[in-house]
């Protein structure tokens, strides 16, 4: 199979999953290669992504690895045999990778969870919020690299807008909402798409309040989108240099565990409906 140019995060993610068995099993590359009729190089690419790998091959080395654990298996061939070209595609070579990868995770995500304390989540952004978000960029952005950010982040509500729906919850703190992003009118608009949203009976969205005592959980943005299986769990946090995707099984116990805190200090659904009803007004 032809080299890969550029893996995806997906793909990456694969090669990853793959080397961690090879690990818990105590072979060395060159061992497992030998398994395969293969040599360490090879395996080298198949581990980092820069090769493909054949569903049957991944039943072989799961066999070889002594994983007993069929899920796992289950879910690492539906990886490998995956030929999804999604809506994103069309963006490749255009926008940085990091979009079209988190477009990607989105897709084959199960259940999506955000946590956002500066901006209003971008699966909830109306269109005029998300434009007035990428316009303030500093260096700023070209017309046609905004608009294209603005369109892709559009395409990316797909997931809680068309079948099959992902149950999504989203907590955001009363600090995002009350930034007049875009001016009153955007502001308006984006509080209004966020009670029309709320009422979906797959999206969930609650508020923390400014009120609420010796809350210090989470100090930044999180999304959290499930995998297959828990161990295909992946965190996206922005980083000062760049998305950073997140799948250490120690880091991902981390991160359910502060999500959870965040969303048990957080007002429950109809509380946070009123909440959002009553600061509308206020704009």
């Amino acid at each position: 199979m032809a080299r890969r140019q550029e893996p995806t995060a997906r793909q990456e993610r694969l090669g990853a999953e793959l080397r961690k068995l090879r690990e818990a099993a105590g072979l060395k590359a060159r061992e497992a290669a030998a398994l395969l009729g293969t040599d360490s190089a090879q395996m080298s690419q198949m581990e980092s992504g820069y090769a493909g790998v054949s569903g049957e091959r991944v039943r072989r080395l799961a066999s070889h690895y002594s994983c007993t654990d069929q899920e796992l298996v289950n879910a690492l061939v539906a990886m490998a045999t995956d030929r999804t070209r999604g809506w994103w595609e069309e963006y490749r070579g255009l926008l940085p990778n990091s979009f079209l990868d988190l477009s990607e995770l989105e897709h084959h995500a199960g259940y999506r969870w955000d946590v956002d304390f500066l901006h209003v989540p971008g699966l909830l952004q109306t269109e005029a919020y998300a434009r007035a978000l990428f316009a303030s960029r500093v260096p700023q952005l070209p017309p046609q690299e905004l608009e294209l950010r603005v369109r892709h982040r559009m395409q990316r509500r797909t997931i809680i807008e068309n079948a099959p729906l992902v149950p999504y919850v989203a907590v955001v703190h009363e600090a995002a909402l009350r930034m007049r992003v875009g001016g009153r009118a955007t502001s308006r608009g984006q509080l209004a798409r966020l009670l029309e949203l709320s009422e979906a009976d797959h999206i969930t969205v609650r508020v923390v309040p400014f009120d609420l005592e010796s809350f210090s959980d989470i100090g930044s943005a999180m999304v959290y989108a499930g995998g297959a299986v828990p161990k295909f769990d992946t965190v996206v946090r922005d980083g000062p240099h760049g998305t950073v995707f997140i799948d250490s099984e120690a880091q991902l116990i981390v991160f359910r565990t502060l999500f959870r805190r965040v969303e048990a200090v957080s007002l429950d659904p109809k509380r946070t409906r009123d909440f959002i009803h009553r600061l509308a007004k206020e704009v």
